[in-house]
Parts: structure tokens; C-alpha cells; sequence
């Protein structure tokens, strides 16, 4: 009757604690994080009798998390890919908007300024087709400087973001941190079960914290967690947590950086962070915000040069010599915050035909100095010496090195990033536009033979003589002279070059045939300089065959189709991410059907556990009855 006794008595524990294993798992159905639990039982050891044994009851062996460590790993790696495609499109989106805008985006913009540039091609004397180009001069400049104060709308959005989600990553470091120290005071150490509810909130922190940045674990003997971000740099160990910062950037202060401190020296872990709204946030900035900064750059360097050339070969209204169109300031370079010389550089823009869309690292090791681009660290071939006399000449750059630098000093290039809003309109009057080419060409009235001299174009507006007249005097039909001097040789449609401007001559002439190149006084209804300009705009610019109409088509396609594809990802990362959780839900969420069948189940062994004891009651009382009488 003992064994019958302590066999129920068993059961009644046992079956009670698997009522409110189950009644928690019911009253916490709703509750976010938390995973149900389970009664693990064991029957106890049995009993020998004679020859026989005879069990002695159920013992409960734990009370099991129904949760799976594979599954909360597979969770929290979909966690941070969604995480890093979700911060990356919200931004991209704003700046493939901003380019391919129809009405003021990039194309529109540089269409509209060429439209306005032909209209005054064909009526160079119009004053109001003159007024209308410098206004869409103006939009032009205006419009740079509109996307370059939206890309840097962006850039304060990303420091903005990096700083909040930096600060989310250290407070949850630290609240990882309590619970690792919570657990090794609750006896996980010594082998006991840790709290559950410990636990639920750890592994909710660690699936919140793997949406903020990439995260990687290992849990220790003492049953605490670790947590890794970026390639191992260590965010909580045992009871201590690091602390994320954003700080300016060592070699570019406008360029924020991620500092990890408190757990040793600082340490620069930007360039480690992966996965998560960090690690997706600084993506975009380093692989579409700077390079779209820098190809917008290039661009305006190309229209800037292209139509300054242009227009320096042409004169106004006034017969005056064009001057720059628009004008741009220089280049950016900045020193590392860690060089201890006093070395700085300076950089200009000398051959904008083999600009790259880039940055660049200009490294000093005391004796050698090596430029790599900044995008993919590939080293740059440089000629020079650095000096004011002879400079470093790189991907069309000029760049001296000034003061004295010290070993392993660093210099940030910026030939490009910052350009576009840096843009300006000289022009203040439309008679200033430089519409018609400085010289013109005639033949004398008096020739007989059938040569004819082109319009002239203007190779060289530099040149002091370039207004100055030149006579052009058939001594034969083979041979000429040139303001009285010299012998040339003729030949059908070749070049001749004088004083700037290159003229060709076909046809038969004989002697005493003339021509003259001359100023172009009073040329208000000549196109040809403005003419050239339009051509120049639609020719190779950089690296020889690729216009400025294809470079800003290919920005637009870059950033579009790059924000296509991290749409894409984003929409795939959503699935997996939903699937991952659904998975894991199905493990550790509570499914009511089933625990409504558990409490019948377990109400029903409660009853009959204890109708067993009121038996053994009922038997034990027998007993004394019998012994009394």
C-alpha cells in the first residue's frame, strides 16, 4: 500500500506540473518570443520482488524548451539578409528616382540645355533664343546642384541611420549581456536548466539584433552567449558588452565610420559589417551612393571642359572672344587623421578624357607613394615625381605632394564626388554667348580658277595672331605663298594650318588665285562655333569613345538596374525570411488544439492519479480497521 501510495502520489506531482506546463503554454499563445515547454518524464527505477521487479512510479526529467537551435540560426541569418536588402532599396529607390525622373531628372536635363544650345545654332541673331539658353543654362546648373544636394540629403540619411541602428546594437548588446549574467547567477554553470523565460528573451533579442547587423554565436560552458558581428569582432562576451559608435571617418571626416570600443583597444570594424540594416545601409553608401556621386561628378567635369573649349573658340555678338561657359571648383583631398607628418596634397583635373568614376588612396610608405582606387583597391600606375615641377599624372589627374610626410601617411583623393554642386554660370548677358567662329574665310573676286576655300575651323584659340589676316596667293596651280613669303606645296584638300585657324582648299586654282582667313567682325548670324559645340557634346569624352548623353545614360541604367536587383533580393530574402519563422514557429510556437487535448489528457491522469491514492487510502484504513479488531 506504501508502494501504491508513493506510486500515485507520484503521478498526482507529476500530472499537476504537466497542468501548468500546459495552462502556461495556453496563457503565453499570444505572448511575441516565447517558446512552449514540454514535461519530459522517466519512470523511476523498479523495485525487485522475489524474483520479479515492480515499478515505482514516474519521475518528471525536465521541463524541455521546444525550440531548435538550427532552426533559430537558419532564423536569424534570413533575419539579416532581409534586413541588409530592406535598408538598401528604401535608399536606392530615392536616388533611381531622383536620376530617372522624366522631368528633371538627368537625361531630361542635359536634353533640354542641348535643345536650347540648337535653337540658337539656328538663329545665332535671335536675342530671345540667346535669353532662352542661358535660362536652361541656369536649370542646368540649378538641376546639378538640386541631385547633389539630394545625394547628400542621402548621405545624412545614412549617418543618421548608421547612428540609430548603432545605438539599437550596443543597447541590445548590453541587455544580452544582463541575461548571460542572469543565467550563470541562476545556476546554469552547475548544470541546472536555465530559465526559460531567460532564454525566450535572449534568443527574441538575438533574432531583433540579426535584423540590425549579421550576427554569428557561440555558447559557452558556463551557459552564457557570445555574440560576433562583422568577421569576429566581438559584440558580448559573458557579462560584458561592446559599444558601437559612429564617428567621422579617419581618412574622409564627411565618410562616418563604425568603431567598436569597450572591450579593448577601438577598433574600425566598418569595413567588416555585413547583413542587417547596418551592414545594408553602409553597402549602399559604398557600392551605389559614392560611385552615382562620382559618375554624376564626372559628367559635369566632361560638360564643364566640353563646352569651355567650345566656347573659347568662338566669339560674341561684340566680336569678343569667348570666355568659360561654366566654371567648377577643384578637386578634394583630405590627410588620414592618424599621419603624424605634415604632408598635404593638392589635386587637379588635367585630363578629363581618362577620368575614372572613383576615388582614390594616395599611400606614403618613406620612401615610395602608391595610389589604388578606393572602389577595389586596384593600384594605379603613376608617372612623376610628386613635385610642383614634375607631378603625379594618374587617370587624367595631377596631383603634388607638399610638406613632409611621414611613413604610412594616407591621402584621400576626391577628384569627382563632390563636383556637381559645385557648378557655376558665367554668362550674364545673351550677347556674351559665343555663337559664331572668330574667323572667316573668302576667295578674291578676281579668281579665275575653280579652287574653293572651306569656312574655317579654329584648332587653336590661344593663339595671339588668331584675328590677325592671312593671305593665301597661288604662285601656280601647285604651289602657294603666305602673306607675300614662302613656297608651299598644294595639295587637293589637305590641312593648311595659320595662325590657329586650319582651312582646306579644293578644286584647281591658278596662279595669282588669293584667299584670306580674317576676323569674323560683325559674324552675329555665324552658328558655326555654337555648331561645334553641339558636336562636341555628342562625341567620345571619356576614354575616347564614350559621350556624355551615354555616360548619364549609363549612371541612370546602373542605378536602376542595381535597384532592380536588390528589389529582387529583398523580395526573395521576405520569402525565405517568412519561411524560416514559419518553421520555426512551427516548433516553438503553441498550437491550442493540441494543448486543449493536453489538458484533457492531463486532467484525466491528475483524476485517475488521484482515484489511486484514495485506494490506497481506502486499502490503508482497511488495514488499521483489521488490526484494531
Amino acid at each position: 500500500m506504501a508502494d501504491l501510495l508513493n506510486i500515485g502520489l507520484s503521478a498526482l506531482l507529476t500530472q499537476q506540473r504537466a497542468l501548468t506546463t500546459t495552462s502556461n503554454n495556453i496563457a503565453n499563445a499570444n505572448t511575441p518570443g516565447y517558446t512552449r515547454q514540454r514535461v519530459e518524464l522517466e519512470q523511476r527505477q523498479a523495485q525487485r520482488l522475489g524474483s520479479d521487479y515492480l515499478g515505482t512510479g514516474v519521475d518528471i526529467t525536465t521541463v524541455r524548451r521546444m525550440s531548435d537551435d538550427l532552426l533559430a540560426g537558419q532564423l536569424r541569418s534570413a533575419s539579416g539578409s532581409f534586413g541588409r536588402a530592406d535598408a538598401f532599396v528604401s535608399l536606392a529607390e530615392s536616388l533611381d528616382n531622383m536620376l530617372a525622373d522624366s522631368n528633371a531628372g538627368l537625361t531630361a536635363t542635359m536634353q533640354s540645355f542641348v535643345n536650347s544650345l540648337q535653337d540658337v545654332a539656328n538663329d545665332p541673331s535671335s536675342s530671345s533664343s540667346r535669353q532662352a539658353l542661358l535660362a536652361d543654362a541656369n536649370n542646368l546648373v540649378s538641376r546639378f546642384k538640386s541631385m547633389d544636394q539630394q545625394m547628400t540629403v542621402l548621405s545624412d540619411e545614412v549617418r543618421t541611420r548608421l547612428t540609430s541602428t548603432a545605438d539599437s546594437v550596443t543597447t541590445i548588446g548590453k541587455q544580452l549581456a544582463d541575461i548571460n549574467k542572469r543565467l550563470v547567477e541562476a545556476g546554469s554553470a552547475s548544470g541546472k536548466n536555465s530559465p526559460s523565460d531567460l532564454l525566450d528573451k535572449r534568443d527574441q533579442l538575438l533574432e531583433q539584433l540579426s535584423g540590425l547587423v549579421q550576427v554569428s554565436t557561440a555558447q559557452q560552458r558556463d551557459g552564457t552567449t557570445s555574440v560576433f558581428i562583422g568577421s569576429g569582432q566581438v559584440l558580448v562576451l559573458g557579462s560584458d558588452s561592446a559599444t558601437i559608435k559612429v564617428t567621422p571617418g579617419t581618412a574622409d571626416p564627411l565618410q562616418p565610420q563604425i568603431v567598436l570600443s569597450g572591450l579593448g583597444p577601438n577598433v574600425n570594424v566598418t569595413q567588416f559589417i555585413t547583413g542587417g540594416d547596418l551592414g545594408g545601409t553602409l553597402d549602399f553608401s559604398r557600392e551605389m551612393l559614392a560611385p552615382a556621386r562620382s559618375q554624376l561628378g564626372r559628367i559635369v567635369v566632361g560638360l564643364v571642359d566640353t563646352v569651355n573649349q567650345a566656347h573659347r573658340s568662338g566669339v560674341d555678338a561684340e566680336g569678343q572672344l569667348g570666355g568659360d561657359f561654366f566654371s567648377i571648383s577643384a578637386p578634394q583631398a583630405f590627410s588620414a587623421g592618424t599621419n603624424t607628418g605634415t604632408g598635404s596634397v593638392a589635386v587637379t583635373i588635367t585630363g578629363v578624357a581618362a577620368l575614372e568614376p572613383t576615388n582614390y588612396k594616395l599611400s606614403y610608405d618613406g620612401a615610395t607613394y602608391t595610389l589604388q582606387r578606393a572602389d577595389n583597391g586596384a593600384v594605379v600606375p603613376m608617372t612623376g615625381a610628386g613635385t610642383a615641377g614634375s607631378p603625379f599624372v594618374a587617370n587624367g589627374l595631377s596631383i603634388v605632394v607638399s610638406g613632409t610626410p611621414a611613413a604610412n601617411d594616407q591621402f584621400l583623393l576626391k577628384p569627382l564626388e563632390d563636383v556637381a554642386g559645385t557648378m557655376k554660370l558665367l554668362l550674364t548677358r545673351p550677347a556674351d554667348i559665343a555663337a559664331a567662329a572668330p574667323t572667316r574665310t573668302n576667295a578674291a573676286l578676281g579668281n579665275v580658277g575653280t579652287a574653293s576655300i572651306s569656312a574655317g575651323q579654329v584648332i587653336d584659340a590661344t593663339n595671339v595672331n588668331l584675328l590677325s589676316t592671312s593671305t593665301i596667293q597661288f604662285i601656280n596651280d601647285t604651289t602657294y605663298s603666305v602673306n607675300g613669303a614662302g613656297t608651299f606645296a598644294y595639295t587637293p584638300g589637305a590641312n593648311i594650318d595659320l595662325n590657329g585657324t586650319r582651312v582646306q582648299i579644293t578644286g584647281t586654282p591658278v596662279a595669282g588665285d588669293q584667299f584670306a582667313i580674317q576676323a569674323n567682325s560683325g559674324g552675329t548670324g555665324d552658328n558655326r562655333n555654337i555648331q561645334s559645340m553641339i558636336d562636341r557634346l555628342g562625341q567620345g569624352t571619356f576614354n575616347g569613345n564614350i559621350s556624355l548623353q551615354t555616360a548619364s545614360a549609363a549612371l541612370i541604367t546602373d542605378v536602376g538596374s542595381r535597384t532592380a536587383e536588390i528589389t529582387t533580393q529583398r523580395d526573395v530574402q521576405q520569402s525565405v525570411l517568412n519561411q524560416s519563422k514559419d518553421r520555426l514557429e512551427s516548433v516553438r510556437g503553441v498550437n491550442l488544439d493540441e494543448e486543449a487535448a493536453d489538458m484533457l489528457k492531463f486532467q484525466q491522469l491528475y483524476q485517475a492519479a488521484a482515484k489511486m491514492m484514495t485506494v490506497a487510502d481506502t486499502l490503508f484504513q482497511t488495514v488499521l480497521q483489521a488490526l484494531r479488531g
